[in-house]
């Protein structure tokens, strides 16, 4: 396979990338995160939101020294196979795989979902498809377009949650928030810290794949100033809108009736201005932009880590081609669809542990995030011992506090994590124990020059 074939189109600028980050992630400001209030409370779940929202903000802030010393489309996996080897870069690549390969079918079924409230007669699970269908084929088209579409989206997205919190803006009341706050009670106590901990996969929500701009790195225009101010323009934007969204919602009335919700919003709104109200109906059909611009985001990070692991030889070679015309890897992107189709299709039909597939499928995406963290974060390490001398463009500050305050905070994420879903987590751990022999059985070469094309040392 000659070199051209692998090589990824450059177009991307910082506002693409901003886009990118916060559309990755922003479907998690729109449903998900309020469950996190049935487990802790609104005061436990602040506290939990607070702590996950550091780990990020120190992670990014750390992480975008490795995404500009090394600007491949694999990421994670790239920094890993440099910093330990190929068993580090097959835990990282399947870990951050994992995440992007699964998240995915859980907000195609919130689109279908929220599809079948508007048009009863359209089957959820059929829209879910439509929907992979259209937008593997935009990512296919080409990353620009994708892109373009992704930031469109997105400040759609956005735009339409600062609405959000002007409109309810008026009945806002601290003491509607604090009421009960404390997993159900006034007062806090043991109970209160075993919701802060059960409330983390929920928190996680609120940013989870941020770092998939990493994998666009490979096609962004001058990536060593344009993905610093992508990643810490977003993650602070996401910050921003975390809180925002929360506080603005749980002040508006009960916050108890929205706990077990997938449409938390809009029902917060309606309290506010009624059911006939135009901004209600605004929110619900503009909320389709925020889900959409997740879901397309995601496609186009897991399409770019199957390339590159297919690339290091980690997975078939043919998941390492590019369209001949669009210069975007296409068998990779329908690689991962088919995945999430069948996941799509096997909802109902599937538990885990008590929960819906949907749930253990977000909790499944949750834990390979956290491997690659930690990874990733251990990877920083060991590059600033054992490669002084590679160029980095950004350096992380407070080093080596805020990448080690990143590690920590990812570990007792995971810790807590593992305690409150053990099944999952064996599933987790088996998928992975069975890429690491997979690996050592069917290991081939990389395509000549994938793994040099930015460090000679790779």
């Amino acid at each position: 396979m000659g070199s051209p074939e692998t090589k990824l189109d450059k177009s991307l600028n910082a506002f693409h990338l901003w886009g990118i980050a916060v559309g990755l992630v922003i479907s998690g400001e729109y449903f998900g995160w309020s469950y996190g209030w049935a487990q802790a409370g609104t005061l436990g779940f602040l506290i939990t939101t607070a702590v996950v929202a550091a780990m990020y903000v120190a992670f990014i802030f750390s992480f975008t020294e490795l995404t500009t010393a090394i600007p491949q489309a694999g990421g994670p996996f790239a920094y890993a196979l440099k910093a330990f080897g190929p068993v580090g870069g097959c835990i990282a690549g399947f870990a951050t795989l994992i995440e992007f390969v699964f998240a995915p079918p859980a907000i195609a079924l919130a689109i279908g979902a929220y599809l079948n409230v508007q048009f009863p007669a359209l089957d959820p699970k059929h829209a879910a498809l439509g929907a992979y269908l259209v937008f593997m084929g935009l990512n296919i088209v080409g990353v620009q377009i994708a892109a373009t579409f992704e930031l469109f989206v997105t400040l759609l997205a956005v735009g339409e949650l600062l609405v959000f919190m002007g409109v309810v803006a008026p009945a806002f009341s601290l003491q509607n928030f604090a009421a009960g706050g404390w997993a159900g009670s006034d007062t806090f106590g043991w109970p209160a810290v075993g919701g802060i901990f059960a409330a983390i996969p929920f928190a996680i929500w609120f940013f989870l794949a941020i770092e998939g701009v990493a994998m666009a790195a490979e096609e962004a225009k001058d990536p060593k100033r344009t993905i610093p101010i992508a990643y810490i323009s977003g993650v602070l934007t996401l910050t921003a809108l975390a809180f925002g969204v929360m506080l603005f919602a749980g002040s508006a009335g009960d916050w108890k009736s929205l706990s077990d919700l997938n449409d938390p919003l809009p029902q917060a709104m309606k309290r506010v201005v009624g059911e006939s109200s135009g901004w209600l109906h605004m929110l619900v059909w503009l909320g389709l932009f925020g889900l959409v611009a997740s879901f397309h985001g995601i496609i186009m990070g897991y399409g770019r880590q199957i390339f590159a692991l297919a690339r290091a030889g980690f997975l078939p070679a043919l998941f390492a081609r590019l369209h001949p015309r669009f210069q975007t890897p296409h068998w990779a992107t329908l690689a991962g669809g088919v995945v999430g189709i069948a996941a799509i299709y096997s909802d109902n039909l599937v538990s885990i542990a008590g929960q819906s597939l949907t749930a253990s499928i977000v909790t499944m995406s949750v834990f390979g995030a956290l491997t690659m963290y930690i990874v990733s974060m251990a990877s920083l390490f060991k590059l600033r011992r054992s490669a002084p001398d590679l160029p980095r463009p950004y350096r992380a500050p407070l080093f080596p506090l805020a990448p080690g305050l990143a590690l920590g905070l990812a570990c007792l994420c995971f810790v807590a994590l593992v305690i409150y879903n053990l099944l999952i987590f064996a599933l987790f751990a088996g998928v992975m124990i069975l890429a690491l022999i997979g690996h050592r059985l069917l290991a081939r070469p990389a395509t000549p020059g994938a793994l040099s094309q930015f460090d000679p040392a790779l």
